[in-house]
Parts: C-alpha cells; sequence; structure tokens
C-alpha cells in the first residue's frame, strides 16, 4: 500500500497528520464528511457563540489523542501490532459517524428506539464491505470483542480519548476555561497491566481534575439552562409534527429527508434498509424544515419554532426538588390564556424533567491506578483522594420550562 502523509490544521491540537492511505479514505468518505453538518454541542451556540464545532472537528481531535496515546503505550513495550493500532484509529476516527442531526437532542425522538452507537456499527459494516475487510479490526475493538481490551477502553470509557477530546475541544470553543485537562500528562501516563488499561500513580492529580473539568463543563455548558430549553423546544417541535401526520394533516415545507423519517420510518428493524437516507440526514435539514414551519397555520408549531429560530426561547427554572403541581398547574393557566389553546396543548409550553450528572460512575469502566509497588487502587480508593463516594453518585436537579408571559 503506498505511503501518504498529510497534515490537517486543528484549533486546538495546532497540527494532525494522517500517515495511512486507508484512513485518508475513510475521512474522504462521504459518510464522514457528512459530520460536518452535524453541531458537536447542537444549542450550546446558542448561549456561547464560538461553540459551532462540528462532528468531524471532534473525531479528528480524538483520532489525534488515540495517535499519541498508541505511540506512548508502544514506547512502553506493550505489544500492538500495526494491524491494531490501525484499527484502534480507525474505530476512534468513526466512533461518531452514527449521530444523527443534533445528536443526543433527538437521538430518541426522530428515529425512534435506535441509539446512535447501533448505527454506527452497521455503517462501519457498510464501509467494511466497501474496503474490502480492512475495518475488521476496527470494528472488533469497536464493539468490544478484540481480545486486548485496553484498545476498546482507549474508544470507550470512563479515561477514553473520546472524552479527553470533547473536554478539550468545546472548552476552546466555548471559551469556559473549567473544561481544560492535561490530556497530554495523562497520556504520557497511561499503560497496561493484565489487559487492562491503566494509569501510573504520578498522575492521580490530573485524573482528578479531568474528572471535575467533566463534572463542571456538564453544569456549566452540556446541561445549562438555555441549552436544556432549546434541546427540549427542538424535541416538541417533532412531537408535534409528529402527532399532525397522526391525525391526517398534511405538512409542508420538510425537506425529503425529514419528512422520510418522520412518515415513513416504521421501526428500528428498518434502519439498516435506510442507511443512504440516514447519511443524507444532517442539522441543515432540520434547521430548514423549522425555518419554513415558522408560518405554517398549525399555532402550535409556528410558535415553537419560531420560539428556536428567533431565541426567544422558554423560561427555564432549575432547583434541587420537584416542582409543585400547583406551580406547574400555574404556569399551564398562563400559557392557555396567552396562547388561546387548549388545556391538552399546554404540554408543548409547560413541561418539567430532571437533569442529572455523575463525576465517576463506579459501575462503568473504572479509572485504575498502578502505584509503583504494582498495587492497583480505583481512583476512589487513592488515600486522600479527592473523588470519593459521595462524588460517584449522580447529582440530580429539575427543571421547568414554561412560556414567557411578561
Amino acid at each position: 500500500m503506498s505511503s501518504v502523509h498529510k497534515i490537517i490544521n486543528d484549533p486546538v491540537y495546532g497540527f494532525i497528520t494522517i500517515d495511512h492511505p486507508l484512513i485518508l479514505k475513510i475521512i474522504s468518505h462521504p459518510w464522514y464528511q457528512r459530520l460536518r453538518n452535524i453541531n458537536q454541542m447542537a444549542f450550546a451556540h446558542l448561549v456561547y457563540p464560538g461553540a459551532v464545532h462540528s462532528r468531524l472537528h471532534h473525531s479528528l481531535g480524538a483520532y489525534h489523542l488515540m495517535c499519541i496515546a498508541l505511540y506512548e503505550l508502544k514506547n512502553k513495550n506493550i505489544d500492538i501490532t500495526a494491524e491494531e493500532e490501525l484499527g484502534a484509529k480507525i474505530a476512534i476516527l468513526l466512533h461518531d459517524i452514527g449521530h444523527g442531526p443534533f445528536s443526543h437532542a433527538l437521538e430518541s425522538e426522530l428515529i425512534k428506539d435506535v441509539h446512535h452507537e447501533e448505527i454506527s456499527i452497521l455503517l462501519m459494516q457498510k464501509m467494511n464491505e466497501q474496503f474490502e475487510g480492512q475495518l475488521s479490526t476496527a470494528i472488533e475493538i469497536f464493539t468490544n470483542k478484540h481480545p486486548k481490551r485496553f484498545l476498546h477502553q482507549l474508544v470507550s470509557g470512563q479515561l477514553d480519548v473520546d472524552r479527553m477530546d470533547y473536554l478539550n475541544r468545546d472548552s476552546f470553543f466555548t471559551g469556559v476555561a473549567e473544561g481544560v485537562i492535561g490530556y497530554d500528562r495523562i497520556l504520557k501516563m497511561l499503560t497496561v497491566k493484565d489487559g487492562e488499561l491503566m494509569v501510573e500513580e504520578k498522575a492521580i492529580y490530573s485524573i482528578e481534575k479531568f474528572l471535575v473539568s467533566r463534572r463542571l463543563m456538564y453544569w456549566q455548558v452540556y446541561l445549562h439552562k438555555t441549552v436544556l430549553a432549546s434541546e427540549r423546544i427542538l424535541v416538541k417541535i417533532i412531537q408535534r409534527a409528529k402527532e399532525l401526520f397522526t391525525q391526517g394533516k398534511e405538512i409542508n415545507g420538510a425537506t425529503v429527508e425529514v419528512n422520510f423519517f418522520l412518515k415513513d420510518f416504521q421501526s428500528k428493524s428498518s434502519i439498516e434498509q435506510h442507511l443512504d437516507k440516514f447519511c443524507r440526514l444532517d442539522d441543515h435539514d432540520v434547521m430548514a424544515t423549522i425555518k419554513n414551519w415558522c408560518k405554517h397555520p398549525d399555532k402550535i408549531l409556528a410558535t415553537l419554532c419560531r420560539s428556536l429560530v428567533e431565541r426567544k426561547l422558554l423560561k427555564v427554572k432549575l432547583q434541587a426538588e420537584a416542582f409543585d403541581e400547583n406551580f406547574v398547574k400555574e404556569k399551564q393557566n398562563e400559557a392557555m390564556a396567552a396562547l388561546d389553546i387548549e388545556e391538552e396543548n399546554t404540554g408543548y409550553f409547560v413541561f418539567t424533567g430532571e437533569a442529572s450528572n455523575t463525576t465517576y460512575n463506579l459501575e462503568d469502566e473504572r479509572i485504575n491506578i498502578l502505584f509503583k509497588d504494582g498495587t492497583i487502587k480505583d481512583i476512589s480508593q487513592v488515600d486522600n483522594a479527592l473523588i470519593q463516594h459521595n462524588l460517584s453518585g449522580a447529582t440530580k436537579k429539575y427543571y421547568i420550562c414554561y412560556l414567557k408571559t411578561t
């Protein structure tokens, strides 16, 4: 196979090197290029205007960190063949290829009951056929079926390169300094023992900083109340459109792809037959559709669409306890009066929910620390550890979204 050497300028890491022809072919594939049109952070740009980077940016960044991680492990005489190295790089490069428009915000609405990782696997399998089996090792690593488990842990775990990149990248583009992590030190301290990915003792504080940074980014950025409100409005728009279709009402203005997944997509089992349609669907389709629906005769659909396009969002309140039913009822009555709608439709403008985040999930992939004497401890069990059991539980907040009436 002929050699290749391409350099991609990246605002976070400087330069990302592509040094294998298969990697270059994958990046050039239209299914991968589609990620340019899917925002990494959905509606975070409504709060942080710089947060307009794409899933393609993120996957290239994660690929870059994977290259560094594999280089460091090989320098420590960890056995990684050339085939496994290429497989791990491809696995992380394609780990988000199954994301639909607005990523997690619409994951359970536009395409019901199909997780983006399931679609990622289907797309990787189709691409493997196109590339005559050259992605087989990558698929094994991605699905955790490869005998060297640490390769999968680099792709998906509590200390994977996916999380390292999105914290760094999202922090950079939002300007939120709390998300900055010492990724270079963590990667330098990675090691493998008994087939499991671990971190050397010297990196304990860097790991703690990584976990705390992730916690802060969730509450300050990913679960910001304005982001929550905009994502929930988007879901309500899709729900209203589906309800109108169910009632037999015609809805013009949707793009061909959005129209298909609203009306004709039937079940999870049929997604494999419609991968081409899925790969033509991105953020632009959804926003173009919403802009067209701003003048729809259905008052509820049009009002929701205008609120998102014009950034006149619902009011949001967050608190530690569930909201009083009387308060919710009061807001429903205000919405009925302001919009002249029936009580049964107030759920589009007044609704409650929960937002939660876990700093360190003890039931997920553990972050193990390897000490100089050969002993291994979970990061939460280290003496004087910042990440104690009280930080391993989920922090939950309750929210209410309601119409601004003044």
